[in-house]
């Protein structure tokens, strides 16, 4: 059985971004559903999470930041990309936008693109915080399962793989993320807990 710590405890947020320095994983609570995280830039972190949840190394991962000002030192920032920002950040939108060159990570599959996302969970953002740089934003499973909505879940899917698993309780909301790519004409890559409707209303189209 994985370790595991209540969100509520105080020494959460700094243990795990110990960890995540140390080049461990941790499976994490978040406002859709529990999460797997490294740190986005050590290769070798993110390599043993892409082993764990036995997807390929040329699949990207979106990548969680602590508030939309970190969005500019990963990616390059549009005004669309402030607009649904601002609407939608902290929360259940995934934004994928051109990177900045001087950006590098694993987790991007060597795409030139980052999907980017606030999440609306408190504990998160201050893990990111304390981490000092984006935490890889993957749900909690083995690829093709279901991602899961209990710590119960994740601990049972991943098991001893992983440092840390942090108890958050079930009630998230069970639907992963809305991906807007708006690298060219906006368009939507993955239907989730924002609406089309309200995507389109925030854009104007």
């Amino acid at each position: 059985m994985a370790n595991m710590l209540p969100a509520d405890d105080p020494e959460c947020a700094g243990y795990a971004a110990h960890l995540l320095k140390d080049g461990e994983i941790v499976c994490y609570p978040t406002d859709t559903v529990y999460g797997i995280g490294s740190a986005a830039t050590n290769d070798a972190a993110v390599r043993r999470l892409y082993a764990i949840k036995g997807r390929q190394l040329s699949k990207p991962m979106p990548l969680l930041i602590k508030d939309s000002a970190s969005a500019s030192f990963v990616a390059e920032v549009t005004p669309l990309a402030h607009t649904l920002m601002n609407r939608f950040w902290p929360g259940a939108l995934t934004i994928v936008m051109r990177k900045l060159p001087e950006f590098r990570s694993l987790a991007l599959g060597g795409q030139d693109t980052v999907a980017l996302r606030v999440p609306d969970h408190k504990l998160v953002r201050e893990i990111i915080r304390l981490l000092g740089e984006p935490l890889t934003g993957s749900s909690a499973n083995r690829s093709g399962s279901r991602a899961p909505v209990s710590a119960s879940e994740v601990a049972f899917q991943m098991g001893e793989m992983v440092a840390l698993v942090i108890d958050g309780g079930k009630g998230l909301a069970g639907v992963e993320s809305t991906v807007v790519d708006i690298t060219d004409t906006p368009r939507i890559e993955r239907e989730g807990a924002v609406s089309r409707r309200e995507i389109e209303e925030a854009i104007g189209k």
